[in-house]
């Protein structure tokens, strides 16, 4: 099940997101908006997505938008079992090296790293930075990027997990 959800800034968007993922075979359940209002608020919505997945978080996903994406990723992770991760804007398509020396050319690379390295269950869209075919292509390579489930990555999410047990 993928669940989306929207304020007003990405209203238009999830639209085109849901229509997008059901021709792809998607399941998809719209936590709102329902209709075009520019004085709604954003964690109405992504919280019914987040606590949707926070009740299956291995089997589920949600794709939140709004303006920036931010505050709907900051919604999203005060959820017991929600990873969300942000996606604003593909990199500039040209060979980058990082500070390990490691080279890309690939723009939506960190896609599949919050997969692979987070198992992130919630991706955030920053509408305002985004086309429409950015964000088709970001949230298809997203639901397609597998979690390998490395060692050292589940290490870290079990720690994260114990985090949220003590608070």
């Amino acid at each position: 099940m993928v669940y989306l959800a929207s304020d007003h800034v990405g209203f238009e968007l999830k639209k085109k997101l849901k229509d997008f993922l059901e021709n792809e075979g998607y399941k998809v359940e719209d936590c709102g908006a329902f209709e075009y209002d520019k004085y709604d608020d954003y964690p109405d919505f992504v919280s019914k997505a987040a606590e949707a997945v926070s009740k299956d978080p291995q089997n589920s996903r949600a794709i939140v938008l709004g303006g920036s994406g931010q505050a709907e990723m900051m919604v999203a992770n005060k959820y017991k079992g929600v990873r969300a991760a942000l996606f604003y804007s593909p990199a500039i398509p040209t060979e980058v090296a990082d500070v390990t020396g490691r080279t890309s050319t690939d723009p939506y690379e960190i896609i599949r790293l919050t997969r692979e390295h987070n198992n992130a269950n919630v991706l955030s869209l920053g509408v305002r930075f985004l086309t429409e075919d950015q964000a088709k292509e970001a949230v298809k390579k997203w639901l397609e990027a597998p979690f390998p489930g490395d060692e050292r990555h589940v290490r870290r999410i079990e720690k994260i997990k114990r985090i949220e047990e003590n608070l």
